[in-house]
């Protein structure tokens, strides 16, 4: 006979299942998308895997278990649930998919051309399961693709979505290495890319050229964005240029910063310019006056 207490273990034990509400950080899609998928088993870093998303059917990779911190960094992610590992069929259809591609771009660009439509094709995508073509185009403004999209759903038979995209994805899409020489950051890396602008190169003492600080999408770098934060907290640690101040070696005037090296171009009461660091700073006699405020400097 049956104990309650052993009685209430089995219940617990058959209503425990130890690999159900599992999460996952899983990338996919050609703009890489971040979604939240639920998992009935556990899974391992950059494993690839069949998912299903809000899109379809299609082949992602398994970045990190969905914690909260690894939350904490994600605006609005896509849900959905990991159907199993990628198998060899599922690699094989992949890779079958994948050599269409070329020929979906043909067939796309053929279709624009006879339409005169106003916009330039950048990427044809289509997921595992087939149930979507993804589209993706630059254009000026709006473009009326209605006609569009009955034409490439009669050619490629299955449902199609234009997706209108800026410059900067379009690099994500298409360029391969950055002037570093290492592979772009928005192809690798990047989930979404901030706001940079000319500021963050003048805090930063880069170059103003702007052929110098433009990545292959021709707006600014997103790595001017990397480290602003840093020169920001250790610019605000010294006496603002201008200032009057009290060193060791008497009074003296702020004439410029180097902020990594936290040193100060200094001109003394006897019209001397020396460098010194900021610890020999004694106190601010004086702040400058304020500037006047200026509008923002160009951004991407």
């Amino acid at each position: 006979m049956t104990s309650p207490e052993s009685g209430a273990n089995d219940e617990d034990a058959g209503q425990s299942k130890p690999n159900q509400g599992l999460e996952y950080v899983v990338r996919f899609g050609s703009m890489r998308i971040l979604g939240v998928l639920t998992a009935n088993e556990t899974y391992r870093y950059n494993e690839r895997v069949v998912a299903r998303t809000e899109r379809g059917t299609e082949v992602g990779t398994v970045l990190c278990e969905a914690t909260p911190s690894a939350l904490a960094s994600m605006d609005d992610p896509t849900v959905g649930k990991i159907v199993r590992r990628l198998s060899p069929d599922d690699a094989k259809q992949w890779n079958h998919i994948q050599t269409q591609a070329q020929s979906d771009l043909v067939v796309c660009q053929k279709c624009i051309d006879s339409l005169g439509l106003q916009m330039d094709l950048v990427d044809v995508e289509r997921l595992l399961g087939g149930e979507r073509i993804v589209v993706y185009y630059v254009a000026e403004g709006r473009v009326d693709f209605r006609q569009l999209v009955r034409d490439l759903a009669g050619e490629l038979q299955t449902r199609i979505e234009m997706r209108q995209i800026g410059v900067r994805d379009e690099a994500k899409l298409l360029a391969d290495y950055g002037d570093c020489g290492q592979p772009l950051c928005c192809a690798t890396f990047l989930s979404k890319m901030p706001p940079v602008s000319m500021k963050m190169a003048k805090l930063q003492r880069s170059t103003l050229d702007p052929t110098k600080i433009s990545g292959r999408c021709g707006r600014l770098k997103c790595c001017l964005r990397y480290e602003f934060e840093t020169y920001e907290r250790l610019a605000a640690e010294l006496p603002p240029i201008g200032a009057e101040i009290l060193t060791r070696e008497g009074h003296a005037s702020v004439l410029a910063h180097d902020i990594l090296s936290q040193q100060l171009m200094v001109r003394t009461e006897d019209k001397r310019r020396i460098l010194l660091h900021a610890d020999q700073v004694v106190r601010v006699t004086k702040e400058p006056p304020p500037q006047q405020p200026r509008r923002s400097g160009r951004r991407s």
